[in-house]
């Protein structure tokens, strides 16, 4: 086993591993090459470009996990959703799900048919990292009908809450079509040799409690319940204070949690069930100097002598971070002794 596995089952660890999410992206002058000649889609789509992309972060910051470079948009398109990724926005779907028509227009997913490039990314990203672990993902049922419903990047999702709450038929319908791609998705990926799976719920925040427990909430446990046991499961959503004990309820082994909650809050407010990955403000570490190095020290040190503790960040690598900054941070939580 690694530190990293090892530490999101809550075993002992000699130190805390870290890695950071989208850490295979646009901060590093050698993505940004590739990025010169192709669009995002077309790297995720070519496995050993893909695979390389995967792996470089972890060879240039001494990281302790890798993370596949994918969209969370690509199972979408094997079911017959179009899309676009459009610069500084996002994905933009051609023909949004608004109707039970719509749900039911979408086709049956099938991981090795419809992604199976991205299966191809981790067999390859695996045997180049020599034991090094790969952290697989999908988005989680809320996010990705959000992003099926609104059409496009949104911060009031009213239309997504719109279904929810006045067809609640057709909303659980989607749900449940969601949580079951989710699910297959993720076993794929385990199969293709990922070492952990992490479910982004980005956008569920904007939910009430009493919202996410009537209309979410199973369905994220369903996809978990679906992936079993065989590797530790980490479940992410920003703006999570206000559900972090109804996440700890979904079956996951580690909840990732963004910088607005202090990390030792959530070992009290789970009691201590759970692994605790985070949470660096992104911005912090694009900053560094005082403000990212004391932000590492004061996490170390709410984290200390608690089992669990995946260091990250609160939320993905801002494009503007120098990568010296996060070697750094690196540098720093291996340099603290682990529980």
């Amino acid at each position: 086993m690694s530190t990293f596995v090892d530490a999101c089952r809550r075993a002992r660890v000699d130190r805390t591993p870290v890695w950071f999410m989208r850490q295979a992206g646009r901060y590093l002058p050698s993505y940004r090459k590739i990025r010169e000649e192709k669009g995002i889609l077309e790297i995720a789509k070519d496995p050993e470009l893909a695979s390389d992309v995967t792996v470089d972060p972890v060879r240039q910051l001494g990281v302790d996990a890798a993370v596949v470079f994918a969209d969370i948009m690509l199972p979408l398109e094997g079911i017959g959703v179009k899309f676009r990724i459009e610069e500084n926005l996002g994905p933009v779907i051609d023909n949004p799900v608004r109707s039970k028509e719509d749900v039911e227009k979408l086709g049956d997913f099938d991981p090795e048919e419809q992604v199976g490039h991205v299966l191809s990314t981790i067999s390859l990203s695996v045997d180049k990292l020599a034991g090094v672990p790969l952290v697989g993902f999908s988005g989680a049922p809320f996010t990705l009908a959000s992003y099926l419903v609104e059409g496009r990047p949104s911060r009031e999702f009213s239309l997504t809450k719109k279904m929810m709450y006045s067809d609640p038929d057709t909303w659980k319908l989607l749900e449940s079509r969601l949580s079951k791609l989710a699910s297959a998705y993720l076993k794929a990926q385990i199969r293709a040799g990922a070492s952990a799976v992490q479910l982004f719920d980005s956008w569920v925040g904007c939910l009430s409690p009493g919202d996410y427990a009537a209309h979410v909430a199973s369905y994220t446990r369903d996809v978990f319940r679906g992936v079993g046991d065989v590797v530790p499961k980490i479940h992410f959503c920003a703006d999570s204070s206000p559900l972090l004990e109804q996440f700890a309820g979904t079956e996951c082994d580690v909840l990732s949690v963004d910088w607005r909650l202090p990390i030792d809050t959530v070992w009290e407010r789970t009691g201590g069930r759970k692994g605790v990955q985070g949470n660096l403000d992104p911005a912090a570490a694009a900053a560094g100097g005082n403000a990212m190095e004391d932000g590492v020290k004061d996490i170390m040190r709410k984290a200390r002598g608690k089992r669990g503790h995946v260091f990250n960040l609160g939320h993905g690598v801002l494009k503007e971070t120098p990568p010296e900054n996060l070697k750094r941070v690196v540098e720093m939580v291996h340099g603290e002794r682990g529980e």
